[in-house]
């Protein structure tokens, strides 16, 4: 289970590291569904061996041992950030203002 103020920061364009168990999964934030719902979900992005790989986690996934919080958005202005898909990580960089 997620801490509720860890849960508040998970929104799109953070960075975050997953643990499911003792494996992390680090990357960016690129959605969040349904609130705080029973089947609400949030989307991590991240470029492994030159190919992206996105994952979902549930947020009341008993699997999830611990979520860090890397860093916070600062100009994100969508609620969906599925562009990035499209786009190489310096324009990301540049656009969204953080670090991959």
């Amino acid at each position: 289970m997620i801490n509720e103020e860890v849960l508040k920061k998970i929104k799109a364009g953070a960075r975050v590291k997953v643990f499911e168990g003792n494996t992390p999964f680090q990357g960016l934030v690129i959605g969040r569904k349904h609130g705080s719902e029973v089947g609400a979900t949030f989307t991590v992005r991240t470029v492994i061996a030159g190919v992206g790989v996105e994952k979902v986690f549930p947020i009341n996934s008993p699997v999830i041992t611990k979520v860090e919080i890397l860093s916070s958005p600062k100009k994100i202005h969508r609620s969906k950030l599925y562009f990035v898909r499209k786009i190489s990580g310096a324009r990301i960089r540049q656009k969204l203002g953080v670090s991959l």
